[in-house]
């Protein structure tokens, strides 16, 4: 197993220079100001730290040619870190959230737990003894690997029950996202607990659909009130098809849960997970990585637009490791095409869904949701494929210039963005361990 190189000054203006694309100033938000101009001095009273999971340098530079401009993060690129865990080269979520919220190695699988079982102290429970309120945002269950690595401590990620049951007994105030069902009796075996009421009866407000999270009454986390919102029963919905639902956005569940807590006058520490970028990339469906990825852009420019008036947020923006080995071109290509994929309004998995018994319905399908007239090549792979949904991402991906090397997690270095107070201490090369440590003399946490 590798071991983390030592520490190189990297400038975010020269890493990737050669994948940006030519914007004006005009044509992009300023975040230079306030946030910016308190980057080198200053206490961060309130930290946003944001994870597209499975998200790295190849996602970015394709997700530019998609939007046709830069990302809002490109200007705040401060280095790059590295992601094994404690037993392989190549991280799962649980670990990779471990270290990112604890500043320790642990084995893939572990959630809170350092390899020899004992409870590792996160950063947002730091924050909290330290007098902060706290959230979690995930378009995942809530329970799912990456949010629970902050405040629950399992020796199993899948054992999402037990990590709820820890959720509601935490000191979180707000807790957003799917997994309504893990919080119910039936989910709990034996012991038959309904944490629903329990969470209600800890003073969480709860709520199920966007107008109710929308519409909340006016809480006040400083006199004991909470939120928790559920708005499935299993994962959020992707984006390309969350319309057809009543769930909030990832930026609009982001900008509720700011908007909660900010009344803590001590300040505030915030995990908002674009969970959905990561089961994209092991599906090898661009358009799907894509189009979670601009969701979570949106749910940024949420944190950014506070960080920017507010003068005393930090936030982070950090994947835990990439999903796919996604490539920025294919062989024989010197273009890339990742734009097209705007057209598609569909995941794989939905379009395989609508064929039929002998998919003589192929061509259909797809030009209905993507645009695209497929070649009888392309018609036939699809058709003599064991895997319809993903021979239908190839054909697209293809389509995209845009390759892929596995159905898994790699081991590739993960860019790091970071804006206001203090964001200039994080330029340089990294590990995963390193985040937390950083964020918390950022804060002056003890």
């Amino acid at each position: 197993m590798f071991k983390k190189l030592g520490v190189v000054a990297l400038s975010g203006a020269l890493v990737f220079s050669g994948l940006s694309l030519s914007t004006t100033d005009a044509a992009k938000p300023d975040y230079a100001g306030k946030g910016k101009e308190n980057g080198n001095n200053g206490k961060a009273e309130n930290v946003i730290y944001m994870i597209p999971d499975g998200f790295s340098a190849n996602y970015a530079a394709n997700y530019r040619v998609y939007k046709g401009e830069e990302a809002i993060w490109d200007d705040h690129l401060e280095g790059m870190f590295t992601t094994y865990s404690a037993n392989s080269d190549i991280t799962d979520s649980a670990a990779a959230g471990t270290a990112m919220a604890t500043g320790s190695k642990t084995n893939n699988g572990v959630v809170g737990l350092d390899p020899k079982g004992n409870e590792l102290k996160t950063i947002l429970e730091a924050a909290e003894e330290d007098g902060r309120s706290s959230g979690l945002v995930a378009t995942s269950t809530i329970t799912h690997a990456t949010p629970a690595s902050f405040a629950a401590h399992v020796e199993d990620r899948n054992d999402e029950t037990e990590i709820a049951r820890q959720l509601v007994a935490s000191d979180v105030d707000v807790m957003l996202g799917g997994g309504k069902n893990k919080f119910l009796p039936e989910a709990q075996g034996e012991h038959q607990l309904n944490l629903l009421e329990q969470a209600k009866e800890q003073d969480f407000e709860f709520v199920e659909t966007r107008d109710e999270l929308m519409n909340i009454s006016d809480l006040d986390v400083e006199d004991g009130d909470r939120l928790l919102g559920l708005f499935a029963e299993e994962a959020l919905a992707p984006e390309l098809l969350r319309e057809d639902t009543e769930e909030p956005s990832l930026s609009e569940m982001t900008e509720t849960a700011i908007d909660v807590l900010e009344e803590d006058k001590d300040g505030f520490f915030l995990v908002v997970e674009g969970s959905q970028i990561d089961w994209a990339g092991h599906d090898n469906d661009a358009a799907w990585a894509m189009s979670d990825t601009a969701a979570f852009e949106e749910a940024v420019e949420k944190a950014f637009e506070f960080a920017r008036e507010d003068g005393k947020t930090l936030v982070v923006v950090a994947g835990d490791h990439d999903t796919g080995g996604m490539t920025t071109g294919t062989s024989g290509s010197m273009e890339l095409n990742a734009n097209i994929l705007k057209n598609v309004t569909a995941t794989g998995d939905q379009m395989a869904a609508q064929l039929n018994g002998d998919r003589s319905n192929i061509s259909e399908v797809v030009e209905a949701h993507t645009g695209l007239r497929l070649a009888e090549q392309e018609i036939q792979s699809i058709q003599e494929a064991d895997d319809a949904s993903f021979a239908i991402n190839t054909v697209i991906s293809e389509r995209a210039l845009v390759g892929w090397t596995s159905t898994n997690h790699t081991g590739a270095d993960i860019p790091l963005y970071v804006y206001g107070p203090q964001s200039h201490k994080f330029a340089g090369f990294h590990d995963n361990t390193d985040l937390p440590k950083m964020i918390a003399e950022a804060m002056k946490l003890k």
